[in-house]
């Protein structure tokens, strides 16, 4: 029996780099990475979804959608949550040759 690595799995069930459904099965793995990372922040910090909601001035649904990875989350809640754990964020924008970091 052959062992095959994670790349050539992904390849063969999701596609390969560079095709729409590969391209957002990895926009989904990151996504949800964040939230478990968000999450993780919040915890450390003794905090439960709805104090923290309080301190941004959302509902709780909106910390959970986060964390979660559920989909259209306003990018204003989004930055806001990461400013109240105290998170630095760097954002990397990479265009067709250009690319833009914002600290």
């Amino acid at each position: 029996m052959k062992l095959k690595s994670l790349e050539e799995l992904t390849d063969k069930h999701i596609g390969k780099k560079g095709t729409p459904k590969r391209d957002q099965f990895e926009y989904e793995l990151r996504m949800e990475i964040v939230g478990d990372i968000i999450k993780e922040a919040r915890k450390k910090r003794n905090l439960t979804q709805q104090e923290l909601g309080d301190i941004i001035g959302v509902q709780k649904a909106q910390i959970s959608k986060i964390e979660n990875n559920t989909k259209n989350v306003r990018i204003d809640t989004f930055i806001k949550v990461l400013n109240a754990l105290k998170a630095k964020v760097n954002l990397k924008i990479e265009f067709e040759n250009m690319e833009m970091v914002l600290e």
